[in-house]
């Protein structure tokens, strides 16, 4: 049987000579940077349309371990931004960039060109007045489509269906955040309090700290008193169609993803939903191992509570 990268992982976890796993990994360095700045970018027309890294996911290995643009193949990252902004002008893309990094500077010169510089100032020394308002003031003034919240380590911006997210101390962007992990309970209440700022805007919600983030909504007595008995067998409402046929669904597919999920009948009963929301799933790579929730993992949660909130909370309490 051939060498297996289970066998290198296990070698450099159980080895016990430094010296043979600082060897191992001096070859595989050595194999990276070839492949980077010998093999690939050398030949410009095959750097641009099949790099020889999958999206060039080795880029996104140097920019979050802190190499600087002197330490990138510089042909190849010019490439990959040049890829992000077509994208984001919705010009025709070799691929789509979910998950790709950049620099803050050249995100800021993609997504506020004009002001690019004076935010890169404001971020990087924390004048968050001066750089706020300038977001503020493309928003109200010149019409520019996008939300954003400032939390303490990070910045996160929502255009359309598209997460990016500004590193603040280790001045990197994620941009087009899909099947990324979250990191940190505060990037997951920030993402969440952005949400619902923009689709759900009375949903509370609470950080435990160390554990998760605690969102409750709920649907009025008013409401539940309108659901029947039992299922119709005609001319079913959509309140008895949604609580009858897809509610204990939408539980049960939301538990792969919440830490928990609490009914209960408040002192006016009322129904309150309480999703508690960690950043592990309860989906398993291993017996005991837990996968990260990611961006896309929100969709489900998102996209059940704001239907909660339109169709069985807000038409009732006005």
């Amino acid at each position: 049987m051939p060498l297996q990268p289970e066998h290198l992982l296990d070698y450099l976890a159980n080895e016990s000579e430094t010296k043979y796993k600082s060897d191992l990994i001096d070859l595989l360095m050595n194999r990276i940077d070839k492949l980077c700045f010998e093999e690939c970018q050398i030949d410009r027309i095959q750097c641009t349309l099949t790099p020889l890294c999958a999206r060039r996911f080795l880029l996104k290995l140097r920019i979050k371990n802190g190499l600087k643009l002197e330490d990138l193949p510089k042909f190849c990252y010019s490439v990959h931004k040049g890829v992000i902004e077509r994208d984001f002008r919705n010009k025709t893309v070799v691929y789509r960039p979910y998950d790709t990094y950049l620099y803050l500077l050249d995100f800021l010169d993609i997504f506020f060109h004009g002001d690019y510089r004076k935010l890169n100032q404001f971020i990087s020394f924390e004048k968050w007045k001066d750089a706020l308002k300038i977001f503020d003031d493309r928003i109200q003034n010149r019409n520019e489509n996008f939300k954003y919240i400032l939390m303490n380590n990070y910045m996160i911006f929502k255009y359309d269906d598209r997460i990016h997210v500004i590193n603040i101390n280790e001045k990197y962007v994620l941009c087009n955040a899909n099947r990324e992990n979250i990191v940190s309970l505060e990037l997951l209440l920030g993402l969440i309090i952005l949400y619902a700022q923009i689709y759900f805007p009375e949903v509370s919600m609470k950080l435990i700290p160390s554990k998760y983030v605690s969102v409750s909504t709920m649907v009025p007595h008013d409401v539940l008193l309108k659901i029947k008995d039992k299922l119709p067998e005609e001319n079913i409402s959509k309140i008895d169609q949604y609580f009858w046929n897809v509610f204990a669904e939408d539980l049960d597919a939301l538990t792969q993803y919440c830490e928990e999920i609490h009914l209960q009948m408040d002192d006016n009963e009322n129904l309150e939903i309480m999703l508690n929301i960690s950043v592990e799933s309860n989906n398993y790579i291993e017996h005991n191992k837990r996968l990260p929730l990611r961006f896309r993992d929100l969709r489900l949660i998102f996209n059940f509570i704001t239907r909660i909130y339109n169709d069985y909370y807000i038409i009732w309490v006005d």
